[in-house]
């Protein structure tokens, strides 16, 4: 009946709880995590509660709310946010009774307690004077919210922290029902000085975009570059660095833990198969090819992307024997030319520690056709391998970030871009190969879709 969708940014501590109680209303159907790239347990603790968990495409609170909306399953969404334990045991029923009992389209919270700073001093005063109609919401800031899934999609949802005043103000200009329900008295964590800095520039900019209040170049001006970050995909990775592994298993994506191609099932979908071989067989400079291949995505959302993902099928094993090598003390992780958006979602369905790929741009939650190449692909000093682009530099840079000696490192692949990696690595394992060259600097062949073999060489 209703899906909820719970926004997490390094929420390691209470995410668990937080899906427990939203579990506890009756009117929950489906949970999905929308994971904003922590650099914590955040992903693990939510999967041990058997919820769907997903990364998004980059970091931004109404990013990924955004693509929560394009995953949910039910015809009416919940928020609520990761960080509070004080939820009442009926808050999913709270917030979704009126739009149940036809009632209202639209649910907003609010709670006991004193309204935050941002509220009292940004979002009110500009409310009042640029949308006194909807000035007396006790709190338009609560991320605490719940909607028809087909009013959720005809909004522009914006990408940061102006998300939660942003929906209020346009549900309000749809002709959407608006309740507000108590929620009682709930607490969650204070925010730090720039926090609530780049939270009040990103609000004051929601309210006037809406109003036509917002000049022509003033963005820069309100939201402040010195509050814009952009962690690597290297940093993100590193969040497993406090358990001081040894020991490190990578393992490449397509036909190796998936069965078939990413990119090629898209094309087959999306009948661009034809323009994808073209560009396989002209372009010989990998950033070319690279940047070229992504061109053919452009417009595609990032639910079709994950959906045909979820298509291809895992190696029926590879459940069984990620959690063998994590028991066996390995840090396991997915180095692939693919997109860091597929790498990601197979890696949380696998419960391994990264993945690290080509990151591919969304805009509101398609892809731009754009593709950024992470550094780490590219050579470093020092270096085993002399390719100007090559999956071993990210294993060195794996190693040398996590002090991992690369003769303790397993990689496994299937081609001819995972021959340098294997080769370099401390046992390299070739996987239903086609690849003569791969095959032939393998320390082992693995000959059937089934890693049963790695599972014995292990232990």
């Amino acid at each position: 009946m209703v899906t909820v969708i719970i926004p997490a940014l390094n929420e390691e501590k209470t995410i668990a709880q937080v899906i427990r109680i939203v579990k506890r209303s009756s009117s929950t159907s489906e949970i999905i995590v929308i994971d904003d790239k922590s650099t914590d347990n955040t992903v693990q603790e939510a999967i041990r509660e058997h919820v769907r968990v997903f990364t998004s495409s980059k970091r931004g609170k109404g990013t990924s709310m955004m693509e929560g909306i394009m995953l949910a399953s039910h015809d009416i969404i919940a928020f609520v946010d990761a960080d509070i334990t004080t939820y009442p045991d009926d808050v999913i029923d709270r917030l979704t009774r009126p739009i149940i009992n036809q009632e209202a389209d639209f649910v907003k919270s609010y709670f006991d307690r004193q309204a935050g700073r941002v509220t009292e001093l940004v979002a009110k005063p500009l409310l009042k004077f640029l949308f006194p109609s909807i000035s007396h919401f006790r709190q338009p800031l609560s991320g605490m919210i719940a909607g028809k899934k087909a009013m959720f999609e005809k909004l522009m949802i914006d990408e940061d922290y102006g998300v939660d005043i942003g929906i209020l103000i346009d549900m309000h200009r749809n002709g959407a029902r608006i309740q507000e329900v108590s929620l009682g008295y709930i607490e969650n964590r204070m925010q730090t000085i720039p926090q609530l800095a780049k939270m009040s520039s990103e609000v004051t900019k929601a309210i006037l975009q809406r109003s036509g209040q917002l000049l022509e170049g003033t963005i820069d001006l309100i939201t402040g570059k010195s509050f814009q970050t952009n962690d690597p995909q290297i940093d993100f990775a590193l969040k497993e660095n406090k358990n001081h592994y040894r020991q490190m298993a990578i393992f490449d994506m397509d036909r190796t833990l998936l069965l078939d191609s990413f990119i090629h099932t898209l094309a087959r979908k999306r009948d661009f198969t034809d323009s994808l071989s073209a560009i396989s067989a002209e372009m010989i400079n990998p950033f070319l090819r690279i940047k070229k291949i992504a061109r053919l995505l452009r417009g595609i959302s990032l639910a079709d992307i994950l959906k045909t993902a979820d298509e291809i099928p895992l190696v029926e094993d590879s459940f069984e024997t990620i959690r063998h090598l994590k028991q066996k003390g390995y840090l396991c992780g997915i180095i692939s030319e693919s997109y860091d958006v597929v790498t990601n979602h197979i890696a949380n369905k696998l419960g391994m520690h990264f993945s690290l790929a080509n990151e591919l741009i969304f805009s509101k939650s398609r892809a731009t056709g754009e593709v950024i190449i992470p550094s780490f692909f590219l050579p470093a000093r020092r270096t085993l391998c002399n390719h100007d682009y090559c999956k071993s530099h990210a294993v060195e840079e794996l190693c040398r970030r996590f002090e991992i000696d690369i003769k303790n490192t397993i990689a496994v692949g299937n081609g001819r871009n995972d021959i340098c990696m294997i080769r370099n690595a401390g046992i390299g394992v070739s996987f239903c190969t086609e690849n003569k060259v791969l095959g032939k600097i393998s320390d082992y062949n693995i000959q059937v879709p089934e890693f049963r073999e790695l599972t014995e060489l292990t232990g």
